[in-house]
């Protein structure tokens, strides 16, 4: 029965494929050994092939024996072994980490690592349908959403897999002994200073002697909740993209948008937001997001060290330190490549012979047209100046470039690095605003000269 829930599972989620190299990750404990036991019956069926990985911890005096162990079972079955060893306590405390964090980080570093050098296609562990159990209930004490409460997936990539996800241990420990598989014991499973351990040994019992079957209630909730899960990253990223922002490449939220959106799916695209800016979500919390939705306009939120976010002029954005804006100042004679490295911009110029007809593409932030005869050479291209104004086009007037800018919503922090065009001593355009009324295209104009930001 055990062997037939094996293959149905890896049937299922297309686990495994005739001539995948197969690297199992292999403590000798007894789930690592049913796995490989029931790897060695599937490969008499389907042509795989099979390397043993041990990661030895040193965080207990067994542990080098159970190396010992693990090598000795890859010689019985003649495998290709490959083992490592790194002090996890050592590790744990420069990184500031918690030990099982640290070393489940030096154990998947070293399973990357040997499957890269050993060619695997795939890389097993031994990740039970009670372990699963007992992560949907960790992340639930801990506070989760839908996400946690997915637990692990038999197939989180291409590379790593979990054919053990639909047994329970109970299932693995007899099976071991039906087959007479010998596999070592871990002794720190009995240390109740680990979370897990008093789930394992405190709360799961309990919780079966209510409901037997509460591991498969829990197991099916976690494949339900990665299902839906998918379901809503599909609606997260479409309305994700319809409030995207963004000002010379710099990500921003329509923060007016994002607050018509139903509360639920707010929170889903914020934090999807901030782990496109930070890489993660480690550290941010359920308050962090929700304080983020309630910002006002002009207030900002520091969600962790290094990561600021503003609302201003109807935008979400994060926030960058305006120190190191330095003004800059340039002559361009409009033939060559100008590129600005203190603004990260780069321009282009080109002459158009005017045809009154063909229909001109404008676009404020990124191109600009202009009567070449109005304009005189060189250009000077400089950083924005105290008292800068000029006539938009259109505009009865001058405004203070202060001023429209804040109207456009162009983000503080971003305005110091703005390039400004100035032609004979008259601010001619700034990217994200109309170029000036004096010096634009009319009818009458023979020749245009259009700047073009390559960045765009």
């Amino acid at each position: 029965m055990v062997y037939k829930t094996f293959k149905r599972t890896v049937a299922r989620y297309g686990l495994l494929e005739p001539g995948d190299k197969v690297l199992v990750a292999f403590s000798g404990g007894q789930d690592s050994s049913a796995l490989l036991d029931l790897l060695l019956r599937f490969r008499d069926e389907v042509p795989i092939e099979i390397r043993l990985a041990h990661f030895n911890h040193r965080l207990r005096p067994s542990a080098d024996a159970d190396q010992a162990h693990a090598r000795a079972v890859a010689g019985k079955y003649k495998l290709v072994f490959v083992t490592d060893s790194r002090n996890v306590r050592l590790y744990a405390r420069r990184r500031r980490l918690n030990l099982e964090e640290a070393a489940r980080t030096l154990r998947h570093g070293f399973l990357k690592k040997a499957a890269r050098r050993m060619g695997a296609t795939k890389i097993a562990t031994g990740h039970t349908l009670t372990d699963q159990a007992e992560t949907v209930l960790m992340r639930l004490l801990r506070g989760t959403g839908p996400q946690g409460l997915g637990g692990m997936a038999p197939k989180p990539d291409d590379l790593l897999i979990r054919p053990l996800l639909d047994l329970e241990r109970r299932e693995i420990t007899a099976y071991l002994g039906r087959r007479g598989v010998l596999f070592r014991s871990d002794e720190t499973n009995l240390d109740r200073r680990y979370l897990r351990n008093r789930i394992r040994l405190d709360v799961l019992p309990s919780l079966e002697a209510v409901e037997p079957a509460v591991v498969r209630h829990l197991g099916r909730l976690a494949m339900i909740m990665r299902d839906e899960e998918r379901l809503l990253e599909r609606v997260t990223a479409t309305a994700w993209h319809e409030l995207l922002r963004g000002w010379d490449r710099r990500p921003a939220l329509d923060a007016g948008g994002l607050s018509s959106l139903p509360r639920a799916l707010a929170r889903r695209v914020v934090r999807k937001f901030l782990s496109d800016l930070c890489g993660d979500l480690r550290g941010i919390s359920f308050e962090d997001v929700e304080s983020i939705l309630g910002l006002k306009n002009g207030k900002e939120k520091t969600v962790r060290k290094g990561l600021v976010l503003r609302r201003e002029a109807g935008l979400l954005f994060r926030k960058r330190s305006r120190v190191g804006a330095k003004a800059y100042e340039v002559c361009w004679d409009g033939k060559t490549t100008l590129k600005l490295h203190g603004a990260g911009l780069e321009f282009q110029a080109s002459t158009i012979k005017h045809e009154p007809a063909d229909p001109l593409s404008f676009d404020d932030r990124h191109r600009a047209y202009f009567d070449k005869s109005r304009l005189e050479f060189p250009i000077i291209v400089r950083s924005r100046r105290p008292g800068d104004r000029y006539r938009p086009l259109r505009a009865p007037g001058s405004k203070k470039l202060k001023e429209m800018l804040r109207a456009k919503g162009v983000p503080l922090a971003e305005r110091d690095t703005l390039p400004v065009f100035v032609s004979a001593g008259r601010i001619v355009w700034v990217p994200g605003l109309p170029v000036s009324e004096e010096h634009k295209v009319t009818g009458s104009t023979k020749t245009i000269f259009a700047i073009e930001n390559k960045d765009k």
